[in-house]
């Protein structure tokens, strides 16, 4: 299971949001890609990247941003969500080293968009689904819909994409652990991996995160995006990849 860091931008910054609120924000840097430099010195086999002004503008902001990190850190896997409602977005992220985006509004209001980025780039596709007392969120968490979870997944999973990261929104930003048997559910209702989001804490979190995975027969949870922990140091984020990696290593082999 791979420990993400989420670098979120704001206005160029690298920030975090609590519960996705624009107005309750703490900022950790004005440099993202010093930043980004930071969670790949400590191991990142992966950086999470949103571009949170983009999720509310419907169109890519931060790109500059993103475009830097990818830059400085070609060999380095990126995910970026934000803003990402049209192919043509898609193929210049992906020109810029990005190697996957992030699709989430655009997916729920237009699902058939996903088949579609799933058949123009394979293998470069994944779905956001961030959700609210198990309903799905849009806009920037601006807007709730009457969409489940579960019910959107399912659809997505047979249109190739390579995961779905689900987020609690009342947990992002919370430091309150995740909400452990929504993302058990939603692992074992598909067949394509889910990526867990928000409220990962500390190494107990990744502890019970990798335990459920170890249990699940379907897609299985890959990975698990952390962001306000490792800022604010409630989770050294070396010590938690290192014990993601040991306790998949004890699956394996047993």
């Amino acid at each position: 299971m791979l420990l993400i860091p989420a670098i979120d931008l704001k206005d160029g910054c690298c920030v975090r949001l609590r519960q996705g609120r624009m107005d309750d924000e703490t900022r950790f840097s004005d440099n993202p890609v010093e930043m980004a430099g930071r969670w790949s010195s400590a191991g990142a086999r992966r950086l999470h990247l949103v571009d949170l002004n983009g999720a509310f503008a419907g169109t890519p902001v931060n790109g500059a941003a993103i475009r830097a990190i990818a830059t400085a850190y070609p060999e380095l896997p990126i995910q970026v969500g934000g803003g990402i409602r049209d192919l043509d977005t898609i193929g210049a992220y992906l020109d810029a080293g990005v190697h996957f985006c992030i699709i989430g509004t655009q997916a729920v209001i237009e699902p058939e968009f996903v088949a579609r980025a799933c058949k123009s780039f394979p293998g470069h596709i994944l779905v956001g689904l961030d959700a609210k007392d198990g309903q799905v969120a849009i806009r920037g968490w601006a807007e709730t819909t009457e969409h489940r979870v579960e019910e959107l997944a399912r659809r997505f999973a047979s249109d190739g994409i390579g995961a779905v990261i689900y987020t609690d929104i009342g947990r992002d930003g919370m430091l309150t652990g995740p909400n452990l048997e929504a993302t058990a559910r939603l692992a074992d209702a598909i067949d394509v991996p889910v990526i867990a989001s928000g409220g990962i804490t500390t190494l107990d979190d990744v502890r019970a995160l990798a335990g459920i995975a170890a249990q699940l027969t379907k897609g299985g949870i890959s990975g698990a995006i952390t962001g306000r922990a490792i800022y604010e140091g409630t989770l050294d984020f070396a010590e938690g990849q290192r014990l993601a990696d040991s306790l998949s290593a004890g699956d394996r082999a047993a």
